[in-house]
């Protein structure tokens, strides 16, 4: 499951180390801590997590490639919409 379609109503408490200047500049503007560091946090997942996945599957989609190389596409006989003019 991506990050994307997690439910984002469950939360959870952790503690966080930041600069006690950040942090008093931050509640001095009004943001919402857990919002501002759960929005990049979130992406860095997301980021990572495709990462990850790519290289553990790295040689799979290599022997794809070389396959389709070799083989063509599936059922590409039957692809009309990519006809050469």
């Amino acid at each position: 499951m991506t990050m994307r379609n997690m439910p984002q109503t469950h939360r959870r408490a952790v503690s966080l180390s930041l600069k006690v200047q950040t942090i008093d500049r931050a509640m001095s503007l009004g943001l919402n801590l857990s919002a501002t560091v759960d929005a990049p946090l979130a992406q860095e997942v997301e980021r990572l997590y495709w990462e990850r996945w790519n290289q553990d599957n790295r040689e799979a989609i290599e022997n794809y490639n070389v396959r389709i190389e070799h083989e063509g596409l599936p059922l590409a006989r039957w692809r009309n919409f990519m006809q050469a003019r």
